[in-house]
């Protein structure tokens, strides 16, 4: 039963995903393991359909913040969206066949090596030079929505950090640019899986509804808070969400926590 206290501690959860999420992403480690704790009689896949509501409106309205302030390369960013949500659906499509358990430990071992290239350049992100001709930026937002899209329908954690680390690193924008490119992809990926989640009926919208809107407020404040601080608060952000991932993923491998 959703009682009033455990709804309201879901909307807290929300609100603070939508608030990480809008700036560095890594919103859904917060609002799953809040929805695994605090509905335990609930199926899983209903609880990944009920997340995927808040997900899905709170990174729109952030994204609908960062629009009206830093440019986006749309050739780009729109192809690897495009692709991403046709490989995200598929990813949930084959998540069933494949072995999960294989996935964490190379997770893992990104992870560590993102964070570690990020602490050391300290001018990563922190300058928009894009380093792609035009003409090729779309084939290579492509190929970033193949694998990112798939793996975020197949397995999902960490998709915010992958796709943010992928625009610094492999198109040169700023962490600025590279946040509001990542919100654009991964509410694509969000609405693709949530067709699915939605048309099998997997959606607690008693809770759903009101997480969606604690997410949209905490979404819009993170997004404003990356705006008005800028690339160096993003960036310390982005290394602080990846190494609590890092210290939580560890902890599942290694003590099946």
């Amino acid at each position: 039963m959703l009682t009033a206290t455990t709804l309201a501690l879901l909307c807290l959860f929300a609100f603070l995903a939508g608030l990480i999420d809008a700036v560095v992403g890594g919103g859904g480690l917060i609002q799953l393991p809040a929805l695994l704790v605090l509905l335990p009689g609930v199926p899983v896949p209903t609880l990944l359909g009920t997340g995927k509501v808040s997900s899905l409106l709170g990174t729109v309205a952030a994204l609908r913040r960062y629009a009206g302030q830093v440019p986006l390369r749309w050739r780009a960013v729109g192809t690897a969206a495009a692709v991403a949500g046709v490989f995200s659906f598929l990813g949930a499509r084959v998540v069933s066949k494949l072995p999960q358990e294989l996935l964490p430990p190379l997770v893992l071992g990104l992870l560590v090596l993102i964070a570690a290239y990020t602490f050391w350049r300290k001018d990563f992100g922190s300058i928009h030079a894009p380093r792609l001709p035009a003409s090729r930026e779309p084939y290579y937002g492509a190929a970033l929505g193949l694998v990112l899209g798939f793996y975020d329908g197949f397995f999902g954690p960490g998709m915010g950090s992958f796709l943010l680390f992928a625009f610094v690193g492999l198109f040169g924008y700023d962490f600025l640019t590279a946040s509001a490119s990542a919100k654009l992809v991964n509410a694509v990926t969000n609405f693709t899986a949530l067709i699915y989640f939605a048309a099998s009926g997997q959606i607690l919208w008693a809770a759903a509804v009101p997480m969606a809107v604690s997410n949209i407020v905490g979404s819009t404040l993170g997004a404003h808070l990356a705006l008005r601080h800028g690339t160096g608060f993003v960036r310390v952000l982005f290394l602080l969400m990846v190494s609590a991932f890092i210290l939580k993923l560890s902890w599942q491998i290694f003590f099946g926590g």
